[in-house]
C-alpha cells in the first residue's frame, strides 16, 4: 500500500499580539482545531519567540494524492478564516514514503 505525505506550512502576523502568551492562545485555537476538525498533525514550528510572527505546520497521511490534497486545502482555508491570523505565505510539500 502507497502512503501520500503531504506537508503545509504557514507563515503568520499576528498584528494584535502583545505578547507572547496572546500569540500562543492564537496559535492553539488554530492548531487545534486543525487537529480536531481535519485529523492533521500541526505544530508551531519557527518564530518561537516572536510577538507578532509564527510559522505552523501541518501534516497529513492518505492513501491518495486526491485525498491528502483535498485536507490540505481545508486545513489552508481553515487557517485563512482567523481574522487575528493574516497569512503572509503558505507552502506545500510532498513527503516520499519507501514502501
Amino acid at each position: 500500500m502507497t502512503a501520500f505525505v503531504l506537508a503545509l506550512t504557514v507563515e503568520l502576523h499576528l498584528p494584535a499580539s502583545r505578547s507572547l502568551k496572546d500569540k500562543r492562545a492564537s496559535l492553539r485555537s488554530i492548531i487545534e482545531g486543525a487537529r480536531r476538525r481535519f485529523g492533521v498533525a500541526g505544530a508551531e514550528t519557527g518564530h518561537q519567540d516572536s510577538w507578532q510572527r509564527a510559522e505552523l505546520c501541518f501534516a497529513v497521511v492518505a492513501g491518495s494524492v486526491g485525498h491528502a490534497s483535498e485536507v490540505i486545502d481545508s486545513v489552508e482555508r481553515f487557517v485563512w478564516s482567523f481574522t487575528e491570523a493574516e497569512v503572509t505565505a503558505a507552502t506545500r510539500h510532498w513527503l516520499e514514503v519507501d514502501p
